[in-house]
């Protein structure tokens, strides 16, 4: 089979690492990818938001399958696309709908379908800028800390939690002046939930569905989770706490209710699907949907699981997903997450990346990188995933960190307490 994974972060290195160990594969094309995936497969510039020009190379290339890896095409209706084109539809792109994709483009949409199909999460209320006085009425009725999200996409930075009335106010107005652009047009106010997150993971056919191992990943920039949100500073998998009973009330009241009011509702949807979860006592409340698999948990989820990559695609593709059973190595995965000088606000790129070479007993993602003048170097905030297999999280964790040292550029700045909170 030929397939053009769509994408150039880590999470796309991790996919197009995995999808070039299976056995159906032909030739991998990566849309536009980076650094690393050019070593398993042939990187196209193409952006992932030009569907004509993705339409046009798929045909070329005799694609048979398209995988999307971020969550913006999939947002803008590249699925859609594909299905609408009488040349194209027959491609199988594995995403959801523009409507199914929704679940993270839109807070707002997110909850209601929550609400509509009983799947728990938290008390809420959405509000435009012309209710702002409305907004800050319901505030005052609330005891701190407070949940803002920008109902639309903000790569990330969305959600602010602060602990006064006034921050919150305060928050609110930036929000509806433009903080994050459109996405802040509409603001969703939810209580806070105490507790530990973590994520989970599965594939969908539309029918039926397979989970993935779990992760957790660590938001902060700064040791012991403080200072700004970033994209991810590491991820470990599997969680401890997520035992066996854990896990089926996540499938009963999230995962199965999700699947099956999707089909409900007419939503058509062949894809990932992201739980962002909280433990709030033993029970699992769902904080937020993604349409794709996480960054950096893919480059710790991905390396554990032991089936053919491009055979549950094809299953998925297909609605054959219920004849697949998920294979998941035992081991413990520890990603570490090599980051730009001034990550998550402004850095520089073009650094040159040294010691790539020299790692072992690990895998090396790449997130941010670029080739230039034969050389690798640095192209985004965050630069290098470094992920180690182990029986332990330890010793994962102390393999992780010990690579990252060895791994070079100006600048580079890793957290080393990743997972220290589950040890």
């Amino acid at each position: 089979m030929n397939l053009l994974l769509i994408g150039s972060g880590g999470r796309e290195h991790a996919l197009s690492w995995k999808i070039a160990q299976s056995k159906l594969l032909k030739r991998l094309f990566i849309a536009p990818g980076n650094a690393g995936t050019m070593q398993v497969g042939t990187n196209v510039a193409i952006d992932v938001n030009d569907f004509e020009g993705i339409g046009k190379f798929a045909i070329k290339e005799q694609i048979d399958i398209i995988v999307v890896g971020p969550e913006e095409p999939l947002v803008r209706g590249i699925v859609d696309y594909f299905s609408n084109n009488p040349e194209l539809k027959n491609i199988p792109v594995i995403g959801p709908s523009k409507q199914g994709a929704q679940l993270e483009g839109s807070k707002d949409f997110a909850k209601k379908f929550m609400i509509r199909n009983n799947i728990p999460t938290a008390a809420y209320r959405s509000f435009t800028a012309v209710q702002e006085a409305e907004a800050q009425s319901f505030l005052r009725s609330m005891k701190p800390p407070y949940v803002l999200k920008a109902d639309g996409l903000a790569a990330g930075k969305g959600v602010v939690i602060v602990n006064s009335s006034q921050e919150a106010f305060d928050v609110l107005r930036e929000m509806f002046a433009g903080k994050f652009g459109a996405a802040g047009n509409k603001v969703v106010i939810e209580e806070f939930l105490s507790g530990i997150e973590l994520s989970v993971f599965a594939l969908t056919d539309g029918k039926s569905y397979l989970i993935l191992p779990e992760a957790k990943d660590y938001k902060r920039i700064g040791e012991g989770d403080t200072g700004l949100n970033t994209g991810g500073m590491g991820a470990v998998s599997p969680v401890s706490f997520a035992d066996k009973n854990f896990m089926q009330k996540v499938e009963t009241r999230i995962i199965k209710p999700t699947v099956d009011g999707l089909r409900a509702e007419s939503i058509p949807y062949k894809g990932f699907i992201f739980f962002g979860l909280i433990n709030v006592d033993g029970d699992p409340m769902v904080i937020e949907y993604n349409v794709r698999m996480g960054d950096p948990e893919s480059e710790a989820v991905i390396p554990r699981i032991e089936n053919d990559l491009l055979e549950l695609f094809k299953s998925t593709a297909q609605e054959t997903l219920n004849l697949q059973n998920i294979k998941v190595s035992p081991k413990t995965a520890a990603t570490v997450m090599l980051v730009s000088k001034g990550y998550p606000e402004n850095y520089e790129k073009g650094k040159r990346i040294e010691g790539l070479n020299l790692t072992s007993d690990c895998i090396v993602f790449h997130a941010g990188s670029a080739s230039a003048d034969n050389n690798t170097v640095t192209a985004g905030g965050r630069v290098i995933a470094v992920t180690a297999l182990a029986d332990d999280l330890k010793t994962a964790l102390s393999k992780s960190n010990k690579n990252a040292e060895i791994i070079n550029f100006e600048g580079k700045y890793f957290r080393r307490d990743i997972g220290f909170d589950l040890m």
